[in-house]
């Protein structure tokens, strides 16, 4: 399509985002006419808002041949910095309680997809070169990112450090999987080695998320560092998300059978976000992340178990909750960008923070090629496929912003602005790297 045929689709949708942005300003800043005001009234509003611009900011990444996701979070980047030109319309929408809650749903169902997408038996099989590409690819870039943080904020605690590290040990294969589908090598060996890699990367990297986590919670409730107390989070962990996948796999199908005799339909749906929800409360309750708990749910419900729904007509639970997805992930994107203040990168720190934590980020990736251990598999594409951090460093990043120490934020802003670079610069220069390296490639 041409580019004014482009702008004139888009223009009806660039106009409605507008239009929503000063009702949700003007929501937001008293009561509606006439005195009477529904406090569901401005949260519509918002979210209307909220997902044109996702949409559009969507439309033009894909365009680019960039994920959907990048255009989400620049989106959120530009209407969060408007005040920066004088139009200062969604400032609240940043801290609003609601909309930040609707955003924390948007990262467990996501989380939950992740899940979905990848089964246990998958990661009993990926084989000696996946399980090394993955460790390698958590290991160096946590002791890169830690290292950054230490040269870089020497002022600030080792937990901290620690959690930077545990934001680049993250990656978003789901970017990687496009790109070698589009070029026809989805079937390569290569793909095998990252997808299989992948499944393992995002176990490993909640688990480092769950045991930074629960060292920051202890050392905030004034709790001093002992290694048998480091040792209790890490068999928390480990013991949560082995235990919830052998418990799941021997509940789960009893359950899914009962509930197939029920008539209605959305059953599998609902079964499906009861189990989400209900393993990311306990993952809370045992102080861990919530979204660890809603990643084991969709580890659990494989498709395997579910072919009786979908011969009574049933979707799959991967298309049933697609359009869940696409109204709550959008908020989490667009917020984290919205959060991310452009002011911060007038301070010469923090966009050296920034240039360093990218540069550990490719750093640490790139030891994943020593891990490819069979003949004939190039090691190079293996570490590029590994590169973009995408949602999951988003989403470790949040977490880290939401957890306190001393009563300060882990991640404060600057640092959080500097990790959204990492992630921009990472997910952005994946496809053509990709690309370069393949067509060099028989």
């Amino acid at each position: 399509m041409s580019g004014s045929g482009f702008l004139r689709r888009v223009a009806p949708l660039a106009v409605a985002a507008v239009l929503l942005a000063h009702g949700a300003a003007w929501a937001s800043g008293g009561e509606a006419a006439g005195g009477h005001h529904d406090p569901v009234a401005p949260v519509v509003l918002a979210l209307a808002f909220i997902l044109v611009v996702a949409k559009l900011g969507g439309e033009l990444a894909g365009r680019l041949g960039q994920p959907p996701v990048l255009g989400e979070l620049l989106a959120g980047v530009v209407i969060g910095n408007l005040s920066l030109v004088g139009i200062g319309l969604v400032e609240p929408l940043e801290h609003d309680v609601t909309i930040d809650m609707l955003a924390r749903i948007g990262v467990l169902i996501l989380l939950f997809q992740v899940g979905l997408e990848s089964t246990v038996a998958e990661m009993l099989r990926v084989g000696a070169s996946a399980l090394l590409v993955a460790v390698l690819g958590v290991v160096a870039p946590f002791a890169l990112g830690w290292g950054v943080g230490a040269w870089m904020l020497p002022g600030a605690a080792a937990s901290v450090h620690a959690f930077l590290g545990a934001t680049l040990c993250a990656t978003s294969v789901g970017i990687t999987a496009r790109v070698l589908k589009d070029l026809g090598r989805s079937r390569s060996d290569e793909a095998r080695t990252i997808l299989g890699a992948a499944v393992i990367d995002d176990v490993l990297g909640l688990m480092v998320l769950a045991v930074v986590s629960g060292v920051i919670g202890a050392a905030d409730r004034g709790a001093p560092f002992e290694v048998s107390s480091l040792a209790l989070v890490v068999l928390k962990a480990v013991g949560f998300l082995v235990g919830a996948v052998a418990v799941g796999l021997k509940v789960v199908p009893r359950l899914l059978g009962r509930a197939a005799r029920l008539r209605s339909q959305g059953v599998l749906l609902t079964v499906g976000l009861a189990l989400c929800f209900g393993l990311a409360w306990a993952a809370d309750a045992m102080g861990l992340a919530p979204i660890v708990g809603a990643f084991a749910a969709g580890l659990v419900l494989e498709p395997s178990l579910y072919g009786q729904f979908v011969a009574h007509g049933e979707r799959p639970l991967e298309e049933a909750i697609e359009p869940l997805s696409g109204v709550f992930v959008p908020v989490f994107f667009v917020l984290m960008g919205m959060r991310t203040d452009l002011r911060a990168f007038a301070h010469l720190d923090v966009l050296g923070l920034a240039a360093a934590l990218t540069v550990a980020a490719v750093l640490g990736k790139q030891a994943c090629a020593a891990g490819v251990l069979g003949k004939g598999v190039d090691r190079l594409t293996v570490a590029l496929g590994m590169l973009p951090r995408g949602e999951v460093g988003l989403i470790f990043a949040s977490i880290g912003s939401q957890l306190k120490l001393r009563g300060q934020p882990v991640i404060d802003g600057p640092t959080f602005s500097a990790v959204v670079v990492m992630v921009i610069v990472t997910t952005l220069v994946t496809p053509p790297l990709l690309k370069w390296r393949l067509a060099h490639l028989p």
